[in-house]
């Protein structure tokens, strides 16, 4: 297999490279869309090239053409980065090329789940009974759970909704957080059920669920319910006091769903584990290992209190797939059939890591996210919210100067943040999910970001 050699060692050669200079170059892309396509694009030529010249032209253009999220001053948009040892781990499933879908294709990848899925529910302290699928990320997360969602209610009232479809369906309630993330509308638009038919839960200041809110609107409801709560809003970092809401839930006989896209994670953590107070009384979560575990893309996982609804949404039987009743074929709880062994890196990161080094990196964000909160309000700005896990808003003023600021420190290339609208306010957005922020990164960016505000002419105390 010495065919092998040469274009494995290029790519880990290049992929050293690319790694040991992400503290040396801006963190945004520098290379235009025009540029890429000029080196990269062109009609597709008749005789093949060499694969280490392939591999040679990537490199080049990741140098410039890719935004340095790997590093430890990127806090756009709530994506981690990728650990060591799982992007290690990602190549061997690459190398071994796994269909990770059925058992007789990969035991290997199969038990990895198993064990994987066990450990995260020791982690979370759900029963051992629940299901996983593990699907690209978050939003087909959340997609999985809710298709076990809408099968569960309408089995309850004789409905077959896998095969009879929605046409003349009971109709579905359907109760979401009016911060909701907008994968769950996309979920319901796909599944048939219909965005515009979820009704919106008012939310308190910190964008959490208002329980009188929920309670309220569902007394005037009967029949097919899913209430979708939150576990972590993508704004404020906020949890949907989840306890309370199963009470309701429980109480009208409806599914609860929680999108925990990250905020799953602080369950590592003894400080901030009781913001998930009630996660165990839940009848799915949606979760995202790539955003604050830190494996590479993609990996979601959707967990499920009822394996038997999951099943029965997710798979129909195929004549030729047999298995002993001791095997677990993945493929009856995702949407898809042929995948990547996506458990592989999830098992490497948390046996390397275990209890103890997942909580260091879940806490060590969180206080790095305190400390950016109180260098800008030290200075004079206004911090949007309180900063109970990994996110911070924070306005410069007006929303026109707030821009400014967000497009000086975007062009400065220190670090990268992204703006959002948060109640009204234009407002910049700081998420820290990254093992691979130091002190230093937070304040090396804190220094930029400031200079950046005074730049655009933002009042404060700088």
């Amino acid at each position: 297999m010495t065919h092998w050699n040469a274009v494995l060692s290029a790519a880990s050669e290049y992929a050293q490279q690319y790694l040991e200079h992400l503290d040396d170059r801006p963190v945004r892309a520098t290379a235009t869309s025009e540029t890429l396509m000029r080196d990269l694009g062109g009609a597709l030529g008749d005789a093949g090239g060499d694969p280490t010249g392939v591999l040679r032209a990537l490199a080049d253009a990741a140098r410039e053409g890719t935004v340095a999220t790997q590093g430890g001053r990127y806090f756009g948009f709530v994506v981690g980065s990728s650990l060591p040892v799982a992007t290690a781990t990602d190549w061997l499933v690459s190398a071994w090329d796994q269909n990770a879908g059925i058992h007789v294709l990969s035991p290997l990848a199969a038990v990895l789940e198993q064990v994987v899925t066990a450990w995260i529910l020791g982690l979370v302290g759900l029963p051992k009974t629940w299901s996983a699928g593990y699907v690209t990320g978050g939003m087909m997360a959340n997609f999985t759970s809710l298709a076990a969602a809408r099968h569960h209610v309408l089995a309850a009232v004789g409905w077959d909704v896998e095969g009879d479809g929605l046409i003349g369906s009971p109709p579905i309630d359907v109760f979401v957080s009016e911060e909701a993330h907008y994968s769950i509308a996309n979920t319901l638009r796909m599944q048939g059920i219909g965005a515009n038919r979820a009704r919106r839960v008012p939310t308190d200041a910190q964008g959490r669920m208002r329980v009188d809110a929920l309670e309220t609107m569902l007394a005037d409801t009967s029949g097919p319910c899913i209430v979708s709560a939150q576990a972590g809003n993508v704004n404020t970092g906020a949890f949907d006091p989840i306890d309370r809401i199963a009470d309701l839930a429980r109480a009208r006989g409806a599914w609860l769903h929680v999108d925990a896209a990250f905020g799953l994670w602080a369950a590592a953590s003894p400080a901030l584990r009781h913001q998930l107070d009630g996660i165990e009384r839940a009848d799915s979560i949606g979760t995202d290992a790539h955003k604050w575990l830190n494996v590479p893309y993609d990996c979601g996982i959707a967990l499920c209190a009822h394996p038997d609804s999951h099943r029965a949404a997710m798979t129909i039987p195929a004549p030729y797939i047999v298995r002993s009743p001791l095997e677990r074929d993945a493929h009856e709880f995702t949407p898809e059939e042929s995948r990547r062994a996506r458990a592989v890196p999830i098992y490497a990161v948390l046996k390397t890591l275990g209890r103890s080094g997942l909580r260091e990196m879940i806490e060590r964000c969180c206080r790095h996210a305190r400390r950016f909160g109180e260098g800008l309000r030290a200075a004079g700005y206004d911090v949007l919210n309180d900063v109970v896990l990994n996110q911070v808003l924070v306005a410069f003023g007006s929303a026109e100067t707030t821009k400014r600021v967000i497009e000086a420190i975007q062009r400065d290339g220190t670090c990268w943040c992204g703006g959002t609208e948060w109640q009204g306010k234009t407002a910049m957005r700081i998420s820290v999910s990254s093992w691979a922020t130091t002190d230093e990164d937070v304040e090396r960016s804190l220094k930029a970001m400031l200079a950046a505000a005074r730049t655009a002419g933002a009042a404060g105390q700088t």
